[in-house]
């Protein structure tokens, strides 16, 4: 029964009075991305844009976004929940409310938005709610993050025309997130570029197989 309540309490959204409390200062992490040796924080370059993903293991999530053309960097983080600063430990627990993502800072002359939006729907499964394939609880929600309102119009209508082709296909409804961009904390410094610095490391990433339509995006 213990255990069973344990996934439960996992697999939904605590309150906020509930949550975790965290802690003033930001955990300390890496200053510059392993792979290509981009500063992880800002401010970036005037001509680049901002925008933040999730779809399960922030690992295997942020090495396919770092090996797209036109990404300048990436990194991990904690979105969307209510426990300011938290740790790994605190958002694996369910406590937290956060979901593990990834920011993205892309040249939007060289990849598009609805061109990283293809590469996030057809990753992973979105329309599996607080989990992704076996990794289960709050922290493996799908979610995108904007900070722009053309961002917010893309995603928006990315999600519409995959939702229709997932049920085309006899899939379920999507279940992501779909919001203007809260506050995004850094993950610790060992989970950066986790898989570049493990390379036989846990990877749990795997799309449904369903090609995602999107209107606009450049021809790769």
């Amino acid at each position: 029964m213990f255990l069973l309540n344990k996934l439960r309490n996992k697999l939904s959204m605590p309150a906020q009075a509930k949550a975790l409390p965290g802690r003033e200062d930001a955990l300390p992490t890496a200053s510059h991305h392993f792979v290509n040796g981009n500063p992880l924080k800002g401010p970036f370059p005037d001509h680049l844009e901002t925008a933040y993903f999730a779809l399960g293991c922030f690992w295997g999530a942020e090495r396919i976004f770092w090996k797209l053309d036109g990404v300048y960097t990436t990194a991990v983080g904690y979105m969307a929940g209510h426990t300011p600063n938290p740790t790994y430990q605190e958002v694996c627990s369910g406590g937290t409310g956060h979901t593990e993502a990834v920011l993205v800072v892309f040249d939007p002359a060289i990849i598009s938005m609805e061109n990283l939006l293809k590469v996030f729907w057809e990753s992973h499964d979105p329309t599996q709610g607080m989990r992704q394939g076996n990794d289960t609880g709050t922290q493996y929600r799908s979610g995108v993050y904007t900070t722009s309102p053309d961002q917010l119009t893309a995603t928006q209508e990315s999600r519409a025309l995959y939702e229709q082709a997932l049920v085309s296909a006899g899939r379920d409804k999507i279940t992501s997130d779909v919001m203007e961009a809260p506050e995004f904390f850094y993950a610790e410094d060992y989970h950066q570029q986790y898989l570049a610095k493990n390379p036989g490391g846990y990877c749990g990433i795997g799309g449904t197989g369903v090609s995602c339509p999107i209107p606009n995006a450049m021809a790769s």
